[in-house]
């Protein structure tokens, strides 16, 4: 950066020049301060002429304190160059101010200091002085300090000396610290390469002041600033006398003492503190400046170094020869009456700046335990002082704090949030204008939980100015808008925390409330609309503008859009996955609703009918405001379960969270509803899928959340539930949930042994801590059905043995030691094989311990039968009240006993009249079981045991009776896989082989081909050979056989069955008869045509005993598809 000479510097070089001819005979080099006045006069005028002429009550502009920089570098930079015999041929081509520096002529300091002293730039020397080592600063504030000693001696020179002081103490401007381009970091840049280039340019070259001769050949004083400034106040002390001086001077001296001796580390004030200091330093400056950023920051910087740890810490002085200096200056003006106030009613600057340092030296005085003596003499001294105290006004402290706030001065946040919550200041336009125009400074959620807080006041306010705070409101969510999202769910957070309601935890103006309803319904619209409905996935485009749209209604009103989101996810079809990832985006608004407003619950009562947080509340309100249906209802536990599922929040640490813990939901949706005795109208079922859904969310490995939700009585309730639901098909007790559906007892079991385990853990961890919980279960399930406890074995493990009926003990050789039987009134002679089947059909393991256990021997005929007969009547008895996990855990008990050959079936073929010589062997356990099966269904059918089940229970009795049907299928299938017949048809082809052996190419062909090739052909060869012999040696009559017979079995159930419930056997009919077919097509030999004709008919005349008509015809035209293709 280079100056050039232009008509500034020209008029300010000519100014030097005159002044100059003005010492004649002597020069500018030689000059005194008493000179000044006689020679100064053209450069005074000058500078007016350049910079304008300084006018009361205003600061220089900054064209104006650009030139006053730039002469008092150049002037200094001037006598430097002297000092260093600077290099011209190197100066002109390194120093910017060389052109200006040169055509000014030769000068000493004491046309420097008066030229600062002259424009007011003490400020200006102060910064170019703390650019310098600090070394130089003594020497140079020993220059200032004989320049102000030296005759005429005056008071403005005094407080010129204590204006450098107070700005060397306040320290660099912050504001241009780092700015390469300003003229004090080249004023720097020049002096460090004159210091390089010439050792002559010492500070010893100087000539500097001898306080004593003590001082003489103390070097390290010559770098004590605090030491030299004190010592230099002291020598200047019979100058000071006026009481406005005086005041500056103790003012400066006790800050010094106090940054230097009696803190560490910066002395931090509340922010209100810190506004109360400024508005009364400004409010007395204030009638010769006017308000403004430049006069603000100058008071802020003055207060952050009364209140920061002197840059300049002393190395030669001791506390004590401060304290006794400053004692002693203090003793001597108050001898002289300048330590009292003239007009005590009206406060000025020095006095307030003076009582502001008093307090503080006052309070700090008493720490430190040394210099006891002097402490007590100072703290005497300034208690004696009477000064004003300056008021201020809440009008003054808003215009300060917008002042800052609107041009970012230091700690500008902090006052934004002090500005934000003053609802004493929000009346005014002022303030409305500020917080529109500067809404960059108030995007920090803490700023914008103060500014939500003065909304509220405002909008509760018995007449409250709707047009302002409508406009308050917009610009509150305008404000939360632009903050970031990690910002935003902080600020929803505190909003929450601060009423769950938001704005409208009170009643406010139907203008304001009618207002945000509108942008409520238009954000959900957009969501809604922009794909929040039955679409699979979002973009992420998407995504984002939903979340900002919920997070702007949600920070305004949290629990209205909680509640838009609870139902839409509900009640508009598809949207609950969008809405989920809304609210995952949205984790502030998790926290726990302060519940403090009128209206609204109570923490402790939320917490007691929610169980969780303002999500769970506002569905129960949903929920509660309109009936569901089943797809709503599964709507509702996909949304829970998404909630519910842990997911990555913040991609940097990738910690994955829930937005709903399942203890929450469980506690809030599972618990109130989930109940044994009560209203039929609660949704148990329903429930008890939400539970499941909860258990499977991975969750931490101990303690399980499970353990806040009363395990124990969860576990007593399900046990309840699973004693109802073990006869489901009767009438329930009077009071008593009714559970209408066996996959509901399959979920409850699946609970309740997931619960058992989960606790069962927790148990044997520490089972001291649970003995007493454990006995209080066990005690409470005597009461219900015997098979509970097994489901409970989990919990209590080997505390308790497994008991059964005494009944069950005849069949079963048990383990005493593990084992006791129960005297039960249902379970009396001859029930044991009842008990046995049931046991089977609780666990895999149970079934195991119970064929192993099974007392019966094989080598007597007569106990086999009679064990089949019992078998037959247990079978009969427990079927319906089987779920399909127990039913399937029976058929296998079956087949085992059928292949142990400890279960007798006789078989009859009552349904042939020619039976071909098949080998049936391997399929008679299908065989067996079928025909057991049709014994079994025709027991229940008959007319002792019609009347036992609902039409609901047959449905279900035809539905296990499907699924063992085709389990045995299964059996018979993979016992007889299907090739396609194609590749053997080809490959056994005569005509074929011949067409090719006619073929003269191929022949030549065939002859030149290599021997991997003709490995290949063998290899092909071989396998279709093998193929050819499966297919003429698979049991395919036998599979058609077994399927003739499971068919004809079914269609006799079919016609017994009550009520009509027999669509799941017609769907078996029919898969039998298109895998007879496909039998039949690929093993054309199996059926002749004869044969294929009497098994239509056969197959027709036992569907003509079907009652429907349609199942009929469908049947018979599945029937007549059955042709053989036999050749």
């Amino acid at each position: 950066m280079a100056f050039i000479i232009d008509k500034d510097s020209a008029i300010l070089q000519g100014a030097f020049l005159q002044a100059d001819k003005l010492c004649l005979p002597s020069s500018l080099s030689s000059i005194h301060k008493a000179d000044w006045s006689r020679v100064g006069r053209p450069i005074s005028l000058a500078l007016q002429e350049i910079c304008g002429p300084d006018e009361p009550g205003s600061r220089p502009n900054l064209q104006a304190l650009t030139w006053k920089k730039r002469i008092v570098c150049v002037v200094w930079l001037k006598l430097l160059s002297r000092e260093a015999k600077e290099d011209v041929e190197k100066a002109w081509r390194e120093n910017p101010f060389f052109s200006l520096q040169n055509s000014l002529p030769e000068m000493n300091h004491a046309v420097l200091l008066e030229l600062v002293k002259s424009t007011a730039a003490a400020h200006i020397f102060a910064r170019f002085l703390l650019r310098l080592p600090r070394h130089w600063i003594g020497a140079e504030l020993g220059r200032l300090t004989e320049h102000v000693r030296s005759d005429p001696t005056r008071e403005e020179d005094v407080r010129f000396f204590l204006e450098v002081w107070r700005e060397l103490w306040k320290g660099r401007d912050e504001l241009n610290a780092g700015n390469e381009e300003s003229i004090e970091t080249m004023f720097a840049n020049q002096f460090a390469r004159m210091s390089s280039d010439s050792p002559s340019l010492t500070p010893h070259a100087a000539k500097r002041l001898k306080l004593d001769s003590a001082d003489i050949t103390a070097s390290p004083a010559d770098t004590d600033i605090l030491h030299i400034l004190l010592h230099a106040l002291k020598d200047m002390s019979d100058l000071v006398s006026s009481t406005d001086v005086c005041f500056q001077s103790l003012s400066i001296s006790l800050d010094a003492l106090y940054t230097s001796f009696l803190i560490k580390q910066e002395v931090v004030l509340p922010v209100s503190e810190k506004l109360d200091i400024l508005c009364k330093m400004i409010v007395c400056r204030g009638e010769n400046e006017t308000l403004g950023p430049e006069l603000v920051r100058d008071a802020q910087r003055d207060l952050c170094a009364s209140l920061s740890p002197s840059e300049f810490q002393p190395s030669t002085m001791k506390l004590f020869e401060a304290l006794k200096i400053i004692t002693d200056l203090a003793q001597l003006w108050e001898d002289k009456g300048l330590l009292t106030v003239s007009d005590p009613l009206i406060p000025c600057y020095s006095a307030v700046q003076l009582q502001r340092s008093v307090r503080r030296v006052l309070t700090a005085l008493d720490e430190p335990p040394e210099a006891v003596t002097e402490k007590n003499v100072l703290r005497d001294l300034l208690k004696l002082l009477d000064l004003p105290a300056a008021e201020n006004t809440p009008d003054i402290q808003a215009q300060v704090t917008a002042v800052i706030v609107a041009h970012r001065l230091q700690d500008h946040e902090s006052f934004a949030e002090l500005f934000a919550g003053q609802a004493a200041w929000a009346r005014s336009e002022s303030w409305v204008d500020c917080l529109e125009k500067n809404q960059a400074a108030f995007r920090q959620h803490r700023t914008l939980l103060s500014l939500s807080s003065t909304l509220m006041s405002l909008l509760h306010a018995e007449s409250p100015n709707v047009s302002q705070c409508r406009k308050l409101m917009k610009t509150a969510a305008d404000i939360f808008s632009a903050l970031s999202l990690e910002d935003k769910n902080q600020a929803l957070a505190a909003m929450v925390r601060l009423s769950s309601r938001g704005f409208f935890n009170r009643p406010v103006p139907s203008a304001v409330t009618e207002g945000f309803q509108q942008e409520l319904n238009m954000a959900f619209n957009c969501i809604i609309q922009g794909g929040g409905g039955a679409s699979v996935s979002v973009s992420q485009g998407n995504l984002t503008n939903a979340v900002a749209l919920v997070a702007r209604v949600a920070f305004q009103n949290p629990e209205a859009a909680l509640k838009s989101c609870c139902h839409s996810a509900v009640f508009n079809k598809g949207a609950f996955s969008l809405m989920a990832k809304i609210l995952q985006q949205l984790p502030g608004l998790q926290a726990q609703g302060g519940g403090k407003n009128a209206g609204e619950p109570k923490d402790d009562e939320i917490n007691t009918l929610s169980g969780g947080g303002v999500l769970c509340r506002c569905l129960q309100e949903t929920l509660g405001s309109k009936t569901m249906s089943a797809s709503e209802k599964q709507q509702l536990l996909k949304f829970l379960g998404l909630l519910m599922t842990p997911h990555v929040i913040n991609e940097e640490d990738e910690k994955k969270e829930s937005f709903l813990s399942p203890q929450e939901v469980v506690s809030s949706f599972v618990l109130p509803n989930l109940s044994a005795e009560g209203d039929n109208s609660i949704d148990t079922e329903f429930s008890l899928q939400l539970l499941h859904a909860a258990l499977s969310v991975e969750a931490a490995p101990s303690p399980h959340w499970v353990l806040g939700c009363s395990p124990f009585p969860l576990l007593y309730v399900l046990a309840q539930l699973y004693c109802q639901a073990y006869r489901c098909w009767e009438e329930p007790p009077e009071g008593a949930v009714h559970l209408r559906s066996m996959d509901t007892k399959e979920l409850l079991v699946s609970v309740l042994t997931t619960v058992g385990q989960l606790v069962g853990a927790e148990v044997e961890a520490a089972p001291s801590s649970w003995s007493r919980a454990l006995f209080w279960l066990y005690n409470k399930t005597e009461g219900l059905d015997w098979t509970v406890r097994f489901h409970l074995k989990p919990v209590w493990g080997q505390h308790f043995k497994n008991e059964v009926p005494s009944s069950m003990l005849e069949v079963c050789d048990l383990p005493e030691q593990e084992w006791s039987g129960l005297d039960l009134l249902e379970y009396g002679q001859g029930t044991g094989l009842l008990a046995w089947m049931e046991c089977c059909s609780l666990s895999d393991s149970l079934r195991s311990t119970m064929l192993s256990c099974l007392s019966l021997d094989r080598q007597r005929p007569d106990h086999v039968s009679m064990f089949s007969k019992g078998l037959l009547v247990a079978l009969t008895q427990t079927l319906p009240w089987c779920s399909v996990s127990q039913w399937t855990r029976l058929l296998g008990v079956l087949r085992e006993l059928i292949t142990s050959a400890r279960l007798s079936v006789p078989f009859s073929l009552e349904y042939v009249d020619y039976l071909p010589l098949l080998d049936l062997r391997q399929f008679s356990c299908e065989l067996c079981l079928s025909v057991l099966l049709l014994r079994v269904l025709q027991l229940l059918c008959g007319s002792s045991c019609s009347n036992w089940l609902s039409s609901d229970g047959w449905a279900h009795i035809c539905r296990l009776y499907a699924h063992a049907v085709r389990d045995m299928m299964n059996c018979v299938k993979a016992k007889l896989p299907l090739h396609s017949p194609s590749a053997v048809t080809t490959s056994a082809s005569p005509k074929a082989s011949d067409s090719r052996d006619l073929n003269p190419s191929v022949t030549a062909a065939k002859t030149d081909q290599s021997p991997v090739k003709d490995a290949e052909d063998s290899l092909q060869e071989s396998e279709d050979a093998q193929m050819k012999e499966e297919v003429l040696t698979a049991p395919s009559q036998e599979v058609l056989f077994v399927l003739s017979q499971l068919f004809c079995h079914i269609q006799h159930i079919q016609v017994m069955m009550p009520g009509g419930q027999s669509e799941p056997l017609f769907l078996c009919s029919l898969e039998i008869l298109s895998h007879y077919e496909a039998i039949m097509a690929a093993f054309p030999d199996s059926c002749s045509h004869v044969e294929s004709d009497n098994t239509r008919h056969f197959f027709s005349t036992i569907t003509d005993n079907l009652n429907n008509q349609h199942m009929k015809s469908v049947l018979q035209q599945k029937i007549a598809q059955l042709v053989s293709s036999a050749i």
